[in-house]
C-alpha cells in the first residue's frame, strides 16, 4: 500500500471520528480505510487507535503520529500551492473591487493594456464604494483610496500605489453666477455637494489646518456621480484631480492654494503567500501603471 495515502487516511479517520465518516469523505470503502490504518500500524509496529464498535481514540503513540502526520501533510499542501502559483502562464479570472468613480476612461484604458499583456486573464471588476470583505465575498483584491493608513482593515496586505490629490471643483457656469471663493471660509456661503454624511472639510493653509462648515444642498452616497452633479452647476465638491482632466471643458478647481488632505491609493489583498500568478500579474501591472499616471495639478478656475 502507498504510505502517503495511508497517512492521509489515518488523519481523516482521526479528524472525522470514525472509519465510516472517513470512508465517505475520501470516497473509499470502510474496509479499505481499515486496511490503510492496519497497514500503518503494522509498518510502525505500534497500535495507533483504540477502537470498538462505537468509539475510537488515539493511543499515546497514535497522538504523536497524528501530530507528525498533520504537519507533514500541511507542509506538502503548502508546497504544492506554492509551486502551482509559479506557473508560467497567467490565466483565469481575477475578481476586483474598486471605488465607483474608477469607472472612467482611464481605468478602461488600463484594462485594455492589461488584456493585451495577459489575454488569458478575465478581469471581473465591481465599481462600488462600500467596504467589501474580500474573503467572504470571494474577491481577489481591492483598489481602495484611504485618507489614513489606519483606516485599512486589519489582516490584509495593503500596497500603496500613489497619492491621490483632491481639489474643490465647480462648473464654469456656477462660477459665472456665484463667483469663486477666495478663501476656505467663503465656502460656507456656497452650495455644496457632499458624499455621505460629511458636514465640514479640513484644509491646510499657511496658518495650519482649517475646518470649514459646509452648506450642503445635495448628498450622494457614492462619489461616482458627484462630478456630474458639479458639472450640472448644482454646487461645489471635492474631486480627485484626474476628474478635472476628464471634465476639463466644464469643471474648474478653486482654492488650489489650500490643499485638501492628501489620500493614498492602495491595492489590497489577503495574503502575499502563494499568490496565484494571475493575481500577482494584476498587482504588478497596477503598481507599474499607477506610477506612470501624471500627477495633474489643475489650474485654478478663478
Amino acid at each position: 500500500m502507498d504510505t502517503l495515502t495511508s497517512i492521509r487516511v489515518f488523519r481523516q479517520v482521526v479528524e472525522s471520528g470514525s472509519f465510516v465518516a472517513a470512508a465517505d469523505r475520501m470516497d473509499l470503502s470502510t474496509a479499505m480505510v481499515s486496511k490503510h490504518v492496519a497497514y500503518a500500524e503494522k509498518r510502525l509496529g505500534v497500535r495507533l487507535l483504540n477502537r470498538n464498535s462505537r468509539t475510537l481514540s488515539l493511543t499515546e503513540a497514535g497522538s504523536v503520529y497524528f501530530e507528525r502526520c498533520r504537519t507533514i501533510l500541511e507542509d506538502l499542501e503548502a508546497t504544492e500551492l506554492e509551486l502551482g502559483s509559479l506557473g508560467t502562464v497567467a490565466r483565469g479570472t481575477v475578481r476586483v473591487t474598486c471605488p465607483s468613480w474608477f469607472a472612467r476612461q482611464l481605468m478602461a484604458d488600463m484594462l485594455a493594456e492589461f488584456h493585451r499583456l495577459y489575454p488569458e486573464i478575465v478581469v471581473d471588476i465591481s465599481f462600488e464604494d462600500r467596504l467589501v470583505d474580500l474573503v467572504e465575498e470571494g474577491y481577489d483584491l481591492a483598489l481602495r483610496v484611504k485618507w489614513r493608513e489606519d483606516s485599512l482593515p486589519a489582516g490584509v496586505i495593503a500596497r500603496p500605489l500613489r497619492a491621490i490629490h483632491y481639489y474643490i471643483g465647480a462648473s464654469r457656469e456656477y462660477l459665472k453666477r456665484h463667483g469663486a471663493p477666495k478663501s476656505p471660509q467663503e465656502l460656507a456661503h456656497h452650495d455644496f455637494i457632499a458624499v455621505g454624511d460629511i458636514v465640514s472639510l479640513p484644509f491646510l493653509g499657511p496658518a495650519g489646518k482649517i475646518e470649514v462648515p459646509l452648506r450642503v444642498v445635495l448628498r450622494y452616497r457614492t462619489l461616482g456621480g458627484v462630478a456630474n452633479a458639479v458639472a450640472a452647476g448644482i454646487g461645489l465638491a471635492p474631486l480627485p484631480n484626474i476628474l478635472f482632466t476628464e471634465f476639463k471643458d466644464v469643471l474648474a478647481p478653486v482654492l488650489t492654494d489650500y490643499p485638501i488632505q492628501e489620500a493614498t491609493l492602495y491595492v489590497v489583498y489577503v495574503s502575499r503567500k502563494y499568490l496565484p500568478v494571475k493575481i500577482r500579474a494584476f498587482i504588478d501591472f497596477m503598481t507599474q501603471v499607477a506610477s506612470r499616471v501624471p500627477d495633474i495639478r489643475p489650474a485654478d478656475g478663478h
